[in-house]
């Protein structure tokens, strides 16, 4: 008898695991590079066996919602509190049941990219996740969900770099905490030197109107992304994502008071998505809104 082939779910295609579910997802990212996330809310159902060609995360969001899992030929009986998580390792057949309706959340991680993150501390070809059952929870990889899936539901300005950011974290979590193999550790006593802080800085100003990534921030300064990130804050105190923004208002307030462009242009020109987005961030920063800023200056001009 011929063996039944085991259906192979990819996530970098639209609706890639609809065919196995009683319903589509209620909530997709779309466009993120080596991430991908989904919300399903489903009713009581089995899913057949299949692998996936991504790692996978699977967060449980109702409680009590108890059922079977099994990968790589072992079961376990999952009680799946709200926020247990699950990690199955890209590659390994796996299939589950749940025996009352439930909401869950599943984050995809593309394998490559550990292996890129990972390559200092450990041979690529060794980085090995270590398939977990959903009885524990990750406040850490909790809390990346919870940000990454805010930036789903309302995308706020350098929602990429933001995005990049929280996917190179996540991957150097799963390195240390859940890799069949322990990481020797780095100290990188080289640090950012102050050309490529000042390559990197003077790339940024020029292309504020611009969606900036990551990965070409490290590509400027000639070092990984995951390097980037943590010597670009060790050097600066704030992560790249902060001084971006920060970059943005002080553009912003630039054009406010020296330019006669309109609100909406300037935000655009600042590297905001729209009015509305500098409103909220300039407030936050500021303390007041842009149109409140105008009226101050105008009200200064003609009491001149």
């Amino acid at each position: 008898m011929s063996v039944p082939e085991v259906t192979v779910i990819d996530y970098h295609k639209t609706s890639a695991a609809d065919a196995l579910l009683p319903n589509p997802s209620i909530l997709s990212s779309s466009g993120w590079t080596d991430l991908h996330l989904e919300v399903f809310q489903q009713p009581k159902f089995e899913i057949a066996e299949h692998q996936h060609t991504m790692h996978v995360i699977a967060v449980g969001l109702s409680g009590g919602s108890i059922g079977e899992r099994w990968m790589d030929g072992k079961c376990c009986r999952e009680t799946r509190n709200n926020q247990d998580i699950a990690i199955i390792p890209a590659g390994i057949t796996h299939r589950c049941n749940w025996h009352r309706s439930a909401r869950f959340l599943i984050l995809a991680i593309e394998p490559i990219l550990l292996k890129q993150i990972g390559q200092d501390w450990i041979d690529g070809d060794r980085i090995e996740l270590i398939p977990q059952f959903m009885t524990q929870q990750d406040a850490f990889i909790q809390g990346i969900l919870s940000s990454l899936r805010a930036e789903i539901e309302s995308p706020e300005i350098a929602s990429q770099l933001l995005v990049d950011s929280l996917r190179t974290t996540l991957a150097i979590h799963l390195i240390r905490h859940y890799c069949s193999i322990q990481p020797k550790i780095s100290n990188d006593s080289g640090g950012l030197s102050q050309l490529a802080l000042k390559q990197v800085t003077e790339y940024i100003q020029e292309h504020l109107h611009q969606e900036l990534k990551l990965v070409d921030l490290g590509a400027i300064a000639q070092i990984s992304s995951y390097h980037f990130l943590r010597l670009f804050k060790q050097k600066t105190g704030i992560t790249p994502h902060q001084y971006i923004l920060q970059q943005r208002i002080e553009k912003a307030q630039h054009l406010l008071k020296h330019s006669k462009l309109s609100i909406a242009e300037i935000a655009l020109q600042a590297g905001f998505c729209d009015q509305s987005h500098l409103t909220r961030c300039f407030k936050r920063r500021i303390g007041v809104t842009p149109k409140q800023l105008l009226h101050d200056r105008s009200q200064v001009n003609h009491d001149r």
